[in-house]
């Protein structure tokens, strides 16, 4: 009797097929967990005026004319809705950083004209996971690598002010047009303010010990990553930005509300509005000292605007607290010598103020 012979269906075409139908890759898989989540976002985003105004009115029973129940309504509405924004871009924009490390950025300005050094910085700057606490390190990496001054002025300019934060939360609470300005003009603050720098020729006055500094020669090599790799990137950096500014996002809410429910109308429209010429330079006074961050500003701008405070000047506040904190400059002096700061500060300052009153003028 023959041996029956077996048969291997290993090679069997049907079963190649069927494996080859199966999406059950990770990254398929995060695709569609993205998916799902980004409908059920949108379908929360929408219940948010609703519900804030059900639990106000129908559950705490306020009335709708109380300088109480505004405040309430608008803190309950503008909360979810400026946490959900945030943990949205955040995302976005953490997939999206991983395709610009520090070594990429300072390889793609390293070499180019001065001009187009300058342009490229401030566009590198939205992008790139960059803030003033980075300043130190990042100015160091970027004369050693050979940066013209100007164009490093340019991107530690744009990173903190120019924000993808900003920008969100700007389109969220106050529309495309409020958004697409604050981009523009932030923009062009960065480039032209790294340009007067860099033609002032102000090197020496970076410190001795910086200046003496070389690149070491030895490439990094590049981090390859798989998109699975960057979606958990994207959730790494929620869970780490989120978790850090939340309480900064409800504390410029809950300031928010207090002026949304209890400022009277017209009241910041006589200190902020278009008609003292003083309110610009003052707004920038203000800013410059205190410390926040886009997502604890934003809210603040929102309920400034709305009791009638000019466009201009809340903008030249909201750039002036972003680029020119205190707590930055304190960290630049350990590279910068004051002279160099104080610079800075009057250029970057006067490019704000210009904004002010073009926006002022022409809005």
């Amino acid at each position: 009797m023959e041996p029956i012979e077996m048969i291997n269906t290993s090679c069997c075409p049907c079963q190649k097929e069927a494996k080859q139908q199966q999406p059950s890759t990770p990254q398929a898989r995060r695709i569609v967990g993205a998916l799902i989540a980004l409908a059920a976002w949108v379908v929360l985003y929408q219940q948010l005026l609703p519900f804030s105004r059900f639990f106000t009115y129908e559950i705490l029973g306020l009335t709708k004319d109380s300088h109480l129940g505004a405040s309430l309504e608008f803190f309950f509405y503008d909360t979810p809705k400026v946490l959900m924004l945030l943990t949205l871009v955040v995302y976005g924009v953490g997939i999206v950083r991983t395709f610009f490390t520090p070594e990429k950025t300072r390889a793609i300005l390293a070499g180019k004209s001065e001009a187009v050094g300058n342009v490229l910085a401030a566009l590198l700057g939205i992008v790139t996971p960059f803030c003033s606490c980075s300043a130190v390190p990042l100015f160091i990496g970027f004369v050693t690598a050979g940066v013209p001054l100007g164009v490093t002025f340019s991107f530690l300019i744009s990173a903190p002010m120019v924000n993808e934060i900003a920008l969100v939360l700007l389109y969220g609470l106050l529309g495309w047009k409020v958004a697409a300005l604050y981009l523009g003009t932030g923009l062009l603050v960065a480039i032209v303010a790294g340009w007067v720098i860099g033609r002032l020729g102000m090197e020496d006055h970076i410190e001795s010990w910086v200046r003496e500094l070389r690149t070491s020669g030895s490439a990094i090599p590049d981090e390859r990553l798989s998109w699975a790799d960057r979606f958990s990137r994207g959730w790494e950096a929620v869970r780490e930005i989120v978790a850090k500014v939340w309480l900064y996002v409800v504390a410029g809410i809950a300031v928010g509300a207090g002026i949304h429910g209890y400022v009277p109308e017209g009241a910041l429209a006589a200190i902020m509005g278009k008609g003292a010429w003083w309110s610009v330079p003052l707004a920038v006074v203000i800013g410059v000292p205190m410390y926040s961050n886009a997502a604890g500003i934003v809210p603040v701008v929102h309920a400034l605007l709305e009791k009638g405070a000019a466009l201009g000047t809340v903008l030249a506040f909201m750039m002036s607290v972003i680029a020119l904190s205190l707590p930055e400059m304190v960290i630049l002096r350990k590279v910068l010598r004051p002279r160099l700061i104080g610079v800075f500060i009057a250029v970057v300052a006067a490019g704000i103020m210009l904004v002010g009153y073009l926006f002022n003028t022409i809005i």
